[in-house]
């Protein structure tokens, strides 16, 4: 399934400065928490000077929209990055050819969805800064998440040669898990998070749980618990290393350890992701109140943060064979967009949900063309193929499944366990 990959990664490393924009923003106030860097909220206090003694000058509004996004990385609180836009759009109003500001744009078009027109931005800032990193960077993204993978490697590859650090470093870890380079991956997130600016918490602690999330999709729970624990002494209650932690431990078994982090991610970034979770794991101990009461918040779809909660409801949705036509609308218009491996396995699992095997054995072809190792992709593969009375092929795709991630799902991996049985 899709995760928030954007969020984070489109910042990391040095962000950019500039000049020459005019107007004001109205900020929100941020006092320090134990839950954001100090650092973090120190930045938003000197860019809200910066404005009051220089409203002429675009230096304040790039810090200001910078300072949010981070502060959006760290807290899940989209509200940062409507506030971020607020200020770039003033300042390019102003300012519109100030190319420091467009990187901004391009950047928040990523985290929105907005991939086309942040890939259009990024070509026109190319034109202009053909060795950019953070150019690169931008068309690295937004080629992947459109599908078009050559292109996003290869983007990904002159970032590497332009700059070797931990933001290309990153992406390059991304595009070998993608093509299935489990150890490629692993040693390129190590180099992320040992070159990330010791300054920026988040982004060390956000290597580590990408590397923990490899490891945790090749089987590897163990390792994967121990890097998030990493995370989570960099950054304390980290909501993203709290997840990747309580996912890991209930791969482990260790069910009741799985609730407290789980329910500590919950209740610090409620997310869709988390919320299933954790029901599946109230499921497995018996508390029949506890999954009801996750269940119930699902179907209220009180907490959907985004494109990413809205993506993942669907999948529930077809996981549990309830509102398959709204969850195959969603994948419908996703795919539309997209057209990534995701996009095209949210769309296969949909169409089988609904019966429609061919199309689905179609799309999620699709989505298994690059090789990458996710047991869920396996696992649809398998599904479908059982459906279509291809047995032997069935077999493979479910047996690989369950040999490359046997937790992949607390749920799913058990149905696909009752199918092996019988095929």
């Amino acid at each position: 399934m899709k995760k928030h990959f954007l969020l984070a990664f489109t910042l990391l490393g040095a962000l950019v400065s500039g000049f020459g924009c005019s107007g004001r923003v109205d900020t929100i106030s941020v006092s320090a928490s134990e839950n954001l860097s100090p650092n973090i909220t120190e930045e938003v206090r000197r860019a809200e000077n910066m404005i009051e003694k220089a409203p002429q000058s675009s230096a304040g509004y790039i810090s200001l929209a910078s300072a949010y996004i981070k502060l959006c990385r760290e807290t899940g609180d989209l509200t940062f990055n409507s506030k971020a836009q607020e200020s770039i759009d003033l300042g390019l109003l102003a300012a519109p050819a100030d190319a420091d500001l467009k990187k901004l744009n391009a950047t928040l078009m990523l985290s929105g969805h907005r991939f086309a027109e942040a890939r259009a931005l990024g070509k026109e800032l190319e034109r202009e800064f053909p060795s950019d990193p953070f150019v690169l960077g931008i068309l690295t993204d937004a080629n992947l998440e459109l599908g078009d993978y050559p292109l996003g490697a290869t983007y990904a590859q002159k970032m590497v040669d332009a700059r070797p650090n931990s933001a290309s470093y990153a992406r390059a870890a991304h595009v070998r898990s993608l093509y299935g380079d489990h150890e490629g991956a692993v040693r390129m997130y190590t180099l992320a998070a040992k070159t990330a600016d010791p300054n920026d918490l988040e982004a060390q602690a956000w290597c580590l749980v990408q590397l923990g999330k490899e490891y945790w999709r090749n089987g590897k729970y163990t390792e994967s618990g121990r890097v998030n624990d990493e995370a989570l002494q960099i950054l304390p209650n980290y909501h993203l290393a709290l997840f990747g932690k309580g996912r890991a431990v209930a791969s482990l078994g260790d069910l009741a350890a799985a609730v407290g982090y789980l329910a500590d991610a919950q209740t610090r970034v409620p997310s869709m992701e988390t919320v299933i979770l954790l029901g599946e794991v109230y499921e497995r101990l018996g508390d029949a109140d506890g999954a009801a009461k996750q269940a119930e918040i699902v179907q209220s779809e009180e907490i959907l943060g985004g494109h990413f909660d809205k993506h993942r409801l669907a999948h529930y949705w077809a996981d549990n064979g309830v509102n398959l036509d709204s969850a195959l609308e969603i994948a419908q218009a996703d795919y539309a967009v997209q057209k990534d491996i995701y996009a095209s396995d949210t769309l296969a699992w949909c169409l089988f949900k609904k019966g429609r095997y061919a199309e689905a054995n179609h799309f999620i072809a699709e989505a298994m063309r690059l090789g990458t190792r996710d047991a869920r992709l396996y696992y649809h593969a398998g599904m479908i193929e059982q459906a279509l009375g291809h047995r032997s092929a069935a077999k493979r795709h479910l047996q690989t499944a369950l040999r490359t991630n046997p937790a992949f799902d607390l749920t799913q991996a058990e149905a696909a366990k009752r199918v092996l049985r019988d095929l």
